[in-house]
């Protein structure tokens, strides 16, 4: 069953509307409700198209947070094959925000780390909702390591609200962590990729995200902080959340311009919930496009791209 969104109320009814003439044509079979099924289907495909033509900031943050969103777990069972997990950052323990291990890509061995969020209760208590702590950068930072040793592409995938702020984090040196990831990111000597297919929040996602090349998914978000912390800081009210958003240029579209991200991958008509497998095999075509882009390029010069690619952020040139 579909989880409609609070501004696809309208939608929800005319695709409810659809399914009761269907639910009671399948009770009644005398009943022919096709015509009218059909009719409702076409307005209602029509109405998804234009809510989705112009989404507010504040609206991708609700499609980037959508549950039926696939996550990091979805695109390593459909995209890569022969993946072996690797866990824990042999100091404290294995953080189960933090997946990864070696894998192929199309026959292309690379290494694929990313945070996963989990799809129901359970598993995102488990996954304690994709906020890492400390032991999953740590892993992460280990898995980067053994990726240069064995001269093997990184790809990332992120999809975290944000680094967890619990006490326990902190004491174990959250900061410290988040920040030696970050180093090591600049620091090997192969190709990093990075796809932000759901939220990309802080620091928590920069950790993963200093990459040679940068991707979004269309309605994914990435921000240095969420638009409700934001709008409780600024005006020290949450409900201005739809002003944050607009204000903290999180969008793929705004990121684009700005330089912050490469390249951004078209979702379904309604966003990746919607049609997970085109959204994931999408993500698939990027990933191989943007590795191909840096086939035969050696380590010193992959570094230098990155670094590059970082300090331009900055200049003058690019319009704030």
């Amino acid at each position: 069953m579909t989880q409609y969104m609070d501004f696809e109320k309208p939608l929800a009814e005319i695709e409810g509307k659809a399914e009761e003439l269907r639910a009671l044509a399948r009770a009644n079979e005398d009943m022919d409700v096709t015509q009218e099924a059909a009719a409702l289907d076409v307005k209602a495909k029509a109405m998804l198209e234009e809510l989705y033509q112009s989404l507010t900031p504040w609206r991708k943050c609700q499609v980037a947070r959508h549950a039926e969103r696939p996550h990091c777990q979805d695109y390593i069972d459909t995209l890569f094959t022969d993946y072996t997990p690797l866990a824990g950052d042999r100091n404290f323990a294995d953080d189960h925000a933090v997946m990864g291990g070696l894998a192929r890509l199309n026959d292309r061995p690379v290494m694929v780390i990313g945070h996963e969020k989990g799809t129901d209760t359970k598993s995102r208590i488990e996954r304690n909702f994709g906020m890492a702590r400390p032991e999953g950068y740590r892993k992460a930072i280990r898995l980067m390591d053994l990726a240069h040793r064995f001269n093997l592409p990184v790809i990332t995938l992120v999809d975290t609200p944000g680094a967890y702020p619990g006490k326990g984090a902190e004491e174990r040196g959250q900061s410290e962590a988040i920040a030696r990831s970050t180093e090591k990111c600049l620091q090997i000597g192969v190709p990093l990729i990075s796809v932000i297919i759901g939220e990309g929040g802080s620091g928590g996602a920069v950790a993963f995200a200093t990459a040679n090349r940068v991707a979004m998914l269309e309605h994914s978000v990435y921000s240095v902080i969420s638009p409700e912390g934001c709008a409780s800081i600024l005006w020290k009210d949450a409900e201005k959340m739809r002003e944050a958003a607009e204000a903290l240029r999180l969008t793929a579209d705004d990121l684009k311009k700005l330089g912050v991200i490469d390249r951004i991958i078209a979702e379904p008509v309604g966003g990746a919930h919607r049609d997970p497998t085109a959204a994931i095999a999408a993500v698939g075509r990027a990933l191989e496009a943007m590795l191909d882009d840096l086939d035969g390029k050696d380590g010193a010069t992959l570094i230098q791209d990155r670094r590059n690619k970082f300090i331009r952020i900055g200049d003058s040139g690019i319009a704030a």
